[in-house]
């Protein structure tokens, strides 16, 4: 093969590589072309899920951590154990104040039972004063109407006339002392109401030490994967210390898609959207448009933008779209939250 005929075949290939870059060039450019008139679309998306934080509800030491980095978990599979000695301690401790609350309710008890029999007893101390007092009134008018008729001397009548006072303060120092015992067995009453109020106060830090010790071992709440592993065995942690995420696998994903305020002129709930997941060039995702956010992403910002404080400079704002993928479970188990995907919406 001479020279001239190596060029020819060089010159003809690079001839249709042109030609067949130019088809394609035009193709590409037809299609996108097309796609923007027939679609509403955007780059600006991510597939999103519920993404749960697993938090220690009490502080302490690391005994045992049972998951690993990127571990899918079912519900109740047990994730972390904490030392529960300490806890064990303020159980006890606990107890043992209920149990100390219980034991003067007891002795109240008993006390007010004495209380009971030493008013039985006053009573019938009163009975037998209110008897002789009785009789001594009756003596008292006997000997009164004696001295009237000079049947006896005065002498007589004012000794008769003083065991009659006496008497009567031997019947009033019973009736009071009934009245003390009375009033000393309310107040008893009284005591064992605050005692009950002491007791239910005990039995309620005894049963938030029980829930404290169920606890020290934290499970997971929902069937789902972990994500990183950022604790280490010994290590103290703190109530409300965020220890992992869990990625909740029973609910389903969907797609956040951050369109022009320009484009969402005709959404609705309900309409239909193609997805394209960039993880997985060449297939689709079927969707439907779930919501609208009421406001642009901007206003969630940490500083929303102010227009009234400075130089006003127009930016096309985005709004969130909301999508939910309505294909199988086992297709979209592949996409994991945070992939980035393109979103196409047909045009009304």
């Amino acid at each position: 093969m001479n020279k001239n005929t190596t060029d020819k075949i060089v010159v003809r290939v690079t001839q249709w590589f042109g030609i067949l870059l130019l088809a394609g060039i035009i193709l590409w450019a037809g299609l996108y072309f097309w796609k923007g008139y027939h679609y509403e679309q955007t780059n600006d998306a991510q597939v999103d899920a519920y993404l749960s934080p697993i938090n220690a509800k009490v502080g302490g030491y690391i005994s045992k951590i049972y998951y690993q980095d990127n571990q899918k978990v079912r519900k109740g599979d047990t994730l972390v154990q904490i030392e529960p000695d300490e806890y064990g301690l303020k159980k006890k401790a606990a107890l043992a104040a209920l149990s100390a609350a219980r034991a003067k309710l007891n002795i109240l008890s008993a006390g007010e039972e004495t209380q009971l029999k030493n008013i039985e007893v006053s009573k019938a101390r009163m009975s037998g004063f209110r008897a002789k007092l009785d009789q001594q009134q009756r003596e008292y008018e006997r000997y009164k109407q004696l001295l009237a008729e000079e049947s006896t001397t005065p002498q007589k009548f004012e000794n008769v006339h003083t065991a009659l006072l006496i008497n009567k303060s031997d019947y009033a120092e019973s009736a009071a002392s009934i009245s003390v015992a009375e009033s000393k067995l309310k107040d008893i009453k009284a005591e064992r109401s605050a005692i009950n109020a002491e007791i239910k106060i005990k039995e309620a830090l005894l049963e938030r030490e029980d829930l404290d010790m169920t606890y020290t071992v934290i499970t997971a709440p929902f069937d789902g994967q972990l994500g990183r592993k950022t604790i280490q065995e010994g290590q103290l942690i703190q109530a409300g210390q965020t220890l992992t995420f869990l990625t909740n696998q029973t609910e389903d994903k969907w797609v956040v898609a951050n369109f022009k305020e320009t484009q969402i002129g005709d959404f609705k709930a309900g309409q239909k959207v193609n997805v394209e997941v960039d993880a997985f060039p060449g297939q689709h995702f079927s969707g439907l448009i779930e919501s609208l956010s009421s406001t642009t992403g901007s206003r969630y910002s940490l500083l929303p933008p102010d227009n009234a404080t400075g130089n006003f400079v127009k930016v096309i704002q985005r709004i969130p779209v909301r999508i939910k993928l309505t294909d199988t479970k086992d297709k979209l188990s592949k996409l994991s939250a945070g992939m980035n995907a393109n979103v196409y919406i047909l045009k009304n």
